[in-house]
């Protein structure tokens, strides 16, 4: 008698990974962007992010890097973070994709991951103003990238199975927060680096 093939398994962790870090996101996003509709009709409204000199959305706003391809950055985050979130919510229901597909949406993730750290050197380093709901996207941003990377690394989707590349992400991936952990921890270093005296000013 033939034994039915297996099912692997859902991808618990991952699809639960998508649908948070993308809801989180997609928050912040839409947050940004409903302090700026509300700033252009009320000249007079005050932004809720709007801290300090040091920390403030509105300051940002008003930046080139924060319209770098011509409209608000954040209608990308509306708009990209839906396919995340779609995605992690098809896997709890049961949903397989196509290895052509994980490879399009790492890519996309990864493409947001790079413009995030490109926006974090531009607020450190350039216009010397923290976004708070920016920092928000790239707290989503960065887990989801990693988290992706590594698991599409140990399932063998971007290099044959048993490979170095496929060895690596499975002994990664029990570990996978550590990385993201390292990847926040530097962002977060650079920052204190270069506002030492942002602690005191929040509590001020």
């Amino acid at each position: 008698m033939t034994a039915l093939p297996t099912a692997s398994p859902r991808p618990w962790g991952l699809a639960a990974l998508l649908t948070v870090t993308g809801a989180v996101g997609w928050w912040g996003a839409m947050a940004l962007i409903t302090e700026r509709i509300a700033k252009l009709i009320d000249p007079t409204h005050v932004i809720a992010c709007d801290v300090n000199p040091l920390v403030s959305c509105g300051t940002v706003m008003t930046t080139w890097q924060a319209s770098l391809l011509g409209f608000p950055n954040p209608l990308l985050g509306v708009a990209g973070f839906v396919a995340p979130i779609a995605v992690g919510v098809a896997l709890l229901a049961g949903a397989r994709f196509a290895r052509w597909f994980w490879i399009a949406l790492l890519a996309g993730v990864a493409g947001a991951w790079l413009f995030c750290h490109w926006l974090f050197v531009q607020a450190v380093y350039d216009i010397g103003v923290l976004c708070p709901y920016c920092m928000l996207v790239w707290a989503a941003v960065i887990p989801m990238f990693w988290g992706l990377l590594i698991w599409m690394l140990a399932r063998g989707l971007l290099a044959p199975a048993g490979s170095g590349a496929t060895r690596v992400g499975a002994a990664l991936l029990p570990y996978s927060w550590l990385v993201v952990l390292v990847n926040v921890a530097g962002i977060a270093a650079a920052i204190l680096l270069r506002f030492p005296t942002l602690i005191t000013s929040l509590a001020a």
